[in-house]
């Protein structure tokens, strides 16, 4: 039999309840034993709903657990850096929902705890799990649309109703940034092979929502006058596309950072001319493989496809994305 790594939830998000345990609970490699809360029934009822043997009243609990090898931490942002230093401490690798925290700083911290008490730590940006990811990388690096002259991405969505969401509360880092405009960053990075120089941001800061940033535009410098332009924001129509501008053709992604199901057929689309190449892989979730390839590290020592490192550097971009947004000038890059 595979041997599976034993996974701990600390806390009954939506995203936990509806994607990642699922997840988990389907990959090859994985298995949810123990979930927590601070609310100790609520922790018992979605235990029961997710099928999960153990539930704790609070997220001490869960890591004084000797069973549970890693955690998932889908808290609050303001939460990530100090639940990722105390699971390290416990001895339970990370598994950090994005974003990794509210500043570079912190990130690096967390980082340097994981480091320091031999346990593994990776933001989950399952995007980037997906197969599609790889062959568009294939295809830039065939030359097939040129050399690279810019990027254009947006990931927008309309939830601006409801004071409670922890997205609208700024001291729990809350804002479009933090939420959707982490991936379009992370994503150029990804595909630049390269990090950037300086940015320009500006926002929409909402009164009705503590002031956090409810959207934001920006512009993005690499080196060698590459850009990435993009939008991203939590009070606008859905949209979540890319579009990879070359010297002799684009590749559009309509769907970049849908978190679907295995029904859904990601499309890349190839544009030279006059000419459209279409290309659909099978369907795939994200979540399982990120599950699995976690699951691997620890349990193989396999290498991570993005270290640790790979955090604290887009929390740096993010981190002058902020400062231009508040202070309305372009700012170099960390």
């Amino acid at each position: 039999m595979t041997r599976k790594l034993k996974w701990g939830v600390l806390s009954t998000a939506e995203i936990a309840r509806t994607a990642v345990i699922p997840a988990i609970q389907q990959s090859e490699r994985g298995e949810v034993i123990a979930i927590a809360s601070r609310d100790a029934e609520l922790a018992v009822e979605v235990s029961k709903q997710c099928n999960i043997q153990t539930a704790y009243g609070s997220y001490e609990e869960l890591l004084l657990d000797p069973e549970v090898e890693a955690v998932y931490i889908p808290l609050p942002n303001h939460l990530h850096k100090e639940w990722t230093i105390r699971a390290a401490e416990a001895g339970k690798h990370v598994l950090c929902e994005k974003p990794s925290s509210l500043c570079a700083s912190d990130t690096k911290e967390m980082v340097e705890a994981c480091k320091r008490h031999g346990v593994l730590f990776a933001e989950a940006f399952m995007y980037r799990y997906h197969p599609k990811h790889q062959r568009i990388k294939e295809i830039i690096d065939s030359g097939e649309i040129g050399e690279i002259r810019g990027i254009h991405c947006t990931f927008t969505y309309n939830d601006a109703n409801g004071s409670d969401n922890v997205r609208f509360h700024k001291e729990m880092g809350g804002g479009s940034l933090y939420d959707v405009g982490v991936y379009p960053i992370s994503a150029a990075r990804m595909y630049l092979k390269s990090e950037p120089e300086a940015v320009t941001v500006h926002a929409l800061f909402s009164e009705e929502h503590d002031n956090v940033d409810m959207m934001a535009s920006g512009l993005l410098e690499f080196p060698h006058g590459v850009t990435l332009t993009f939008d991203c924001g939590m009070w606008a129509a859905h949209r979540s596309n890319m579009e990879i501008l070359g010297t002799n053709g684009t590749i559009a992604m309509p769907k970049m950072f849908g978190w679907e199901k295995t029904a859904v057929v990601p499309q890349i689309f190839v544009h030279r001319g006059t000419v459209t190449r279409e290309e659909r892989l099978k369907g795939h979730n994200s979540f399982e493989i990120q599950a699995d390839v976690f699951a691997s590290a620890v349990l193989d020592g396999t290498p991570l496809p993005y270290s640790p490192e790979d955090s604290v550097l887009n929390m740096k971009v993010i981190d002058a994305c902020l400062q231009s947004a508040q202070t309305r000038q372009r700012v170099v890059v960390g």
